[in-house]
């Protein structure tokens, strides 16, 4: 059996999953535009990129070019269960004992 490079591709682009960094944990939910591109998301306002793209009905913060990149669904992603998202972050945050810092101008 012989693939080509465009085969060998898009064999790797449906087998990839986008997973949100959970180095961002802390980020997730906090509608402030605090999240960096490829941390996890609820919303736009949570991604400093005010781009929360949909990844298979996960949220992960976008650039607006790369929106419908890699299988991600476009900007506007709402996480209709983002009680429980925001619940999962905040336990990473506490396996990894990361804090967020807030800092006041």
């Amino acid at each position: 059996m012989r693939f080509t490079v465009a085969t060998l591709l898009a064999f790797v682009a449906l087998t990839s999953a986008i997973t949100p960094n959970v180095a961002g944990s802390a980020n997730v939910g906090s509608g402030d535009g605090s999240q960096f591109i490829t941390g996890g998301c609820v919303a736009d306002a949570d991604c400093s990129s005010a781009c929360c793209a949909d990844a298979s009905g996960v949220g992960v913060c976008s650039a607006e070019a790369a929106q419908f990149q890699n299988g991600k669904n476009g900007c506007g992603f709402a996480d209709p269960n983002a009680a429980a998202t925001i619940a999962a972050a905040q336990a990473q945050v506490k396996k990894q004992g990361f804090k967020r810092v807030v800092r006041s101008l």
